[in-house]
This record gives structure tokens, sequence and C-alpha cells, in this order.
């Protein structure tokens, strides 16, 4: 037995492929077997979205930064609907998980932090994915809107899955109750949703809001999906995509201090 790990402990650097695969599968195949709540919802809301501003507001309204309304609004309402999905699906899983007393199932086999980190990450961006994918494929059938800078627009949306992804298996980890997880959605992740130039250009907002607005991450991932579907933006997609990989960083390292600490997971 010498030179052997025994079971349930592991060698310094040493990566639990199989573990981490199958962590990041279980988490894609929680919203895959409900893709009626986790993927047509979310279209038929980003489409009433649409629909409802199109006919409230839609012909009244001038152009915004030389593009119609409309065309301005939909890569807003596609960010703003991959981020709300994504943060769901990290914090519904660690929620439920300490709620049902099986949280355990996932701290007790030989998995790092870190891997436990990117497994719960792979499927809130895989769900991200997916949305924007289907959205996406619905803004080009019905507005005609085709990705100027597919690339960037792509990144972009990997890095606001990953972004809120962490927000939310943070917000998971403090919870211990839903109503604690509904006041966090509510009073946090709605508000920075909402206020961060989804509907409007941070041009016509008054200079503090404008600097308040500038200093969520939030507005940059919308602002840089934007430029990559459509062209127009407030603020250069390069700064946009420094502050949203400094602040997805930031975020991951907070929620891998908590799981390496166990923090509100262990009794």
């Amino acid at each position: 037995m010498d030179g052997m790990t025994p079971p349930g402990e592991r060698r310094f650097g040493q990566v639990n492929w199989m573990g981490l695969y199958t962590l990041a599968q279980r988490e894609t195949l929680r919203f895959l077997v409900v893709w009626t709540q986790t993927l047509l919802a979310p279209l038929v809301t980003a489409g009433l979205f649409l629909l409802i501003f199109s006919i409230a507001i839609g012909p009244t309204r001038g152009d915004v930064m030389g593009v119609d309304f409309l065309t301005f609004l939909a890569p807003g309402i596609l960010m703003m609907t991959v981020i709300q999905n994504a943060f769901a699906n990290t914090s519904s899983s660690v929620v439920i998980a300490k709620v049902q007393g099986n949280i355990v199932d996932t701290l007790m086999p030989p998995l790092s932090a870190a891997e436990i980190l990117l497994g719960y990450l792979a499927g809130g961006v895989a769900r991200g994915l997916m949305v924007a994918l289907a959205i996406a494929a619905a803004m080009a059938l019905g507005l005609g809107i085709v990705p100027q800078h597919p690339a960037l627009a792509l990144v972009f949306v990997i890095l606001g899955g990953a972004f809120m992804g962490a927000v939310g298996l943070v917000a998971g980890i403090f919870a211990n109750k839903f109503d604690q997880m509904a006041a966090i959605t509510n009073f946090i992740v709605t508000p920075l949703a909402f206020l961060s130039g989804t509907f409007y250009s941070v041009e016509a907002l008054p200079p503090v809001l404008n600097r308040i607005t500038h200093v969520n991450p939030v507005f940059y991932l919308i602002d840089g999906l934007r430029h990559g579907m459509i062209g127009v933006s407030d603020s250069s997609p390069w700064l946009g995509l420094a502050v949203c990989t400094f602040a997805t960083a930031a975020v991951c390292a907070l929620a891998w201090e908590m799981l390496r600490r166990g923090y509100r997971l262990k009794a």
C-alpha cells in the first residue's frame, strides 16, 4: 500500500477529472430534465419583453445610438436573461441541497474546492449559453439581428454566465433558507440586472447615476454583448472585457475560499 492514496484523500496537485466531469454533468442535467422551465420559459419571457416594449414605446421611441430602439434593446434582454439563468442554476442547486440535507453528497467525494467550483460553474455557463443561443436564433429570425462580432459576443456570454454563476454560488452558500435566497435575488441581483443599461443608454443618465452605473460589472457585460451583436456600445468593449474578467476572477476567488473553508456548508 506504500505510495498509494488512501480512499477519500488527495495527492497535492492531482486533478479528479472523473469527479469534476460527474459534478458538471449533474449540474447540466439538472436544468435539461426540466427544459420547459429552464430553457423554454426564458425564451418566452425575453420575447414578451420585446413585444411589450415594441407595442408600448417602440413606435414613438427614436433611434438610440444610431439604431432603432428594439435593435438596441434586444442584446440587453439577451444578456439579462443569461445572467439570471446562470445565477438561478448555481444558487438553487446549493440552496436546495442544503435545505434537503444532501449537500454532503457533494462535499464527501474527493473533490477539491476548485473542482467543486468548476463543476457548479459548468452548469451555470452551459445553461446561460443554451438560453443565449435560443434567444439569438429568435432575434435573427424575428428582428434580423445577426452578430457583427460573433467571437466577442460569445466571450461576453461566457463571462456573463461565469460571473453570475459564481455570484449564485456565493449566494447559495451564504443562504440557509429560501427566503434568504429570495432576498438576495430581489434586492441585489435584479437591481444589478435592470439598472445596467439594459433598456437605455447610460449617456441619458444624470452624471451621478452615470458614474454609479460604470462601477456595475453587469453594465459592462450588457454593453460588451451589445457591441458584439450590433456594433454599438456606451464604452470600449476592451475595457468591459477587462472589468468583467477581473470581476469574475474576484467572485470565483471568494466562492473558492468559502468552499475551501466549508463556510455555512459543514455542520
